[in-house]
């Protein structure tokens, strides 16, 4: 005799253990899109933010000029489109915790910001004394998540003096070009600062 599927038993859902089957059954097949719906609408707030943030000043309607909300908001739903199921695969889903929005934020107006004044004031100290030692180095900030690492290597990049080169899959080890090499073998915080520290925080 062949056991009716869970969902197909005539036994009430709210009573054992069929019942509770069935309940996960129905709670993964309505859960799965109204997740992507959330991944979707997260990543592209995510994007937009920082888009808002690097082009501020730039208009008449409040900071931004009509021009620029509008092409921000078509390339922020098209980097969404292409990028929102790579960003949530593993371990993305802690930024829709509201709290981490804010630490980002907190981020993005402090330590990032005073760290590209700072790094920008390096830079042009360097090209004008010609003090510079250029290289490739690699080290581990100990970051799992694929947003922890996206974030942190965006904001390597964005930072004058230091470009993100590759992101090791499987290690986690970041390859970085860096202006002025001090270190053969350096500890993250030696070419990057704060930044480990704060996107584990945003985003681990």
């Amino acid at each position: 005799m062949v056991r009716p599927g869970p969902c197909q038993s005539n036994l009430p859902w709210n009573r054992g253990l069929w019942g509770l089957i069935c309940l996960d059954e129905l709670k993964s097949v309505y859960w799965a899109p109204v997740r992507r719906v959330a991944e979707l609408a997260a990543t592209f707030a995510l994007v937009f933010v920082v888009y808002l943030i690097l082009t501020a000043f730039s208009g008449e309607i409040g900071l931004w000029s009509r021009e620029e909300l509008i092409g921000g908001a078509v390339v922020s739903i098209l980097v969404a489109l292409a990028s929102f199921r790579l960003l949530w695969e593993r371990g993305g889903w802690r930024l829709l915790n509201p709290l981490r929005w804010v630490m980002f934020l907190v981020y993005l107006v402090g330590p990032f910001l005073l760290a590209m004044a700072k790094a920008n004031l390096d830079v042009a100290y360097r090209v004008i004394t010609g003090r510079i030692n250029p290289g490739i180095v690699r080290f581990n900030p100990g970051l799992k998540t694929d947003a922890g690492r996206t974030l942190l290597a965006n904001s390597i990049t964005l930072t004058p003096g230091t470009l993100t080169l590759d992101v090791d899959d499987e290690t986690g080890d970041f390859y970085v070009h860096w202006i002025n090499v001090r270190q053969v073998d350096p500890k993250p915080e030696d070419v990057c600062g704060v930044f480990p520290h704060w996107v584990k925080v945003v985003a681990e």
